[in-house]
């Protein structure tokens, strides 16, 4: 094992000192997984003065049992066995207030009224990247450091900028583009040049009990994917679980749906209904509580608005800007042109038509590898309307600055 004193190179240029960098003060979030667990040994090892700390969300001691679980008891136990192995204090921050307000109560409002949600970017917004940062100054610290797969790099003109990571099968940067502009100069991701072969190698080199374990699920708080029982049986949901009508794009009714939080846009599966073709949910009208279906050709959109967008650039894009975009995490991407508008939101026009695009979703925009901001999709927009809004979008009022809050 490599000493702490030994200087290695930091992964990727992420925060090791050299002869002209001075060590620093580093907060490491650590969730108890391998990531976060090796993120903050490396930067122990690299000689900065570390300082782990765990969030203690709702969800820990009271999620379903799971190996693939993060949020459990013992992952803070295995979080606090990382630092006692790498000598650096270790502490556990209750947060479930925060966990409360800005992830789960979002999370339950999202499904009620209709749209799928995307909890992690809020998590990274609200509680990684707003209450930890806030919480650097009472350690004394002067950077974050977290397992998150992404780089954070001063680009030309001394901008800072997050990108890509370089192992692209496990990028987060989708998962980042909520967080505040101004907290990208204090942030630091040590595993954003690395495979995570190689991660679970710096474990193993470290003798961190943890290298070996399994990967977390994306949603850390619904282990075994039922969001709707989730929802019911442990939250006590009692919005959006009334049956009603399944209707065709004509409004002609089809059935009976079993309540509108079982369904998303673009689902085929568990709708119980037969037809001659395929049917997909096309869209989610909680006021009149009704689930319209219908072939995958429907499902089809030139264009969408977003909500209110965040950027993470120091100007926003001109409109018309070509950029790609991504609208759920596993999305590969597809060529756009990005319209800003006065009320913040984002009019978005595909160079091809996209496949369920989902209200509550998350568009993000990308330059390259460079995230540019991302924001809640509102509304998916049919042929005629795209090219109406494109018309008459207007540019984003002068001096607009970035990191706008993405909530609606």
């Amino acid at each position: 094992m490599t000493g702490r004193g030994q200087q290695r190179p930091a992964p990727g240029g992420a925060i090791a000192p050299s002869a002209a960098t001075t060590p620093r003060r580093v907060l490491a979030a650590m969730s108890g997984g391998v990531d976060s667990g090796v993120a903050a040994a490396l930067a122990a090892e690299a000689g900065h003065a570390v300082t782990g700390v765990t969030l203690k969300l709702w969800c820990y001691g009271t999620a379903p049992a799971s190996p693939r679980a993060c949020c459990t008891l013992d992952a803070i136990d295995d979080a606090r066995a990382v630092a006692r192995r790498m000598g650096f204090p270790h502490f556990v921050v209750e947060a479930e207030q925060v966990f409360r307000e800005r992830v789960l109560q979002p999370f339950l409002d999202a499904y009620a009224g209709g749209r799928t949600p995307y909890p992690c970017a809020l998590c990274n917004q609200h509680l990684k990247f707003g209450d930890l940062v806030r919480r650097m100054e009472l350690v004394g610290a002067d950077t974050l450091a977290t397992g998150h797969y992404a780089r954070i790099e001063r680009i030309e003109g001394g901008e800072w900028a997050l990108l890509r990571a370089a192992d692209s099968d496990k990028d987060q940067s989708y998962a980042l583009a909520l967080i505040p502009y101004d907290v990208l100069p204090r942030v630091r991701f040590p595993l954003g040049g690395l495979p995570k072969t190689e991660v679970r190698e710096h474990g193993r080199r470290l003798g961190l009990s943890l290298w070996d374990k399994p990967e977390s699920q994306d949603l850390c708080f619904v282990p075994d994917g039922d969001y709707a029982g989730f929802m019911v049986r442990s939250l006590g949901e009692t919005r959006g679980v009334a049956t009603g009508p399944f209707l065709d794009a004509e409004g002609r009714r089809l059935g009976t749906h079993r309540g509108i939080i079982h369904y998303t846009v673009g689902q085929r599966r568990g709708l119980g209904l037969a037809a001659c073709e395929p049917l997909y949910v096309l869209a989610i009208d909680a006021e009149a509580n009704a689930v319209t279906v219908g072939p995958r050709a429907a499902l089809e959109s030139p264009g969408l608005v977003t909500a209110p967008a965040n950027w993470l650039c120091a100007r926003l894009p001109a409109p018309g800007t070509p950029a790609t975009v991504k609208l759920r995490s596993h999305h590969r991407g597809v060529a756009a042109r990005l319209h800003p508008r006065e009320d913040g939101a984002v009019h978005v026009r595909f160079e091809t038509p996209q496949a369920a695009v989902t209200p509550g979703q998350l568009c993000v925009f990308y330059d390259g590898d460079r995230v540019l901001g991302g924001a809640e999709i509102a509304r998916a927009l049919g042929e005629a309307r795209a090219a109406e809004v494109e018309r008459a979008a207007p540019a984003a009022m002068p001096g607009a600055g970035p990191g706008a809050a993405a909530a609606r």
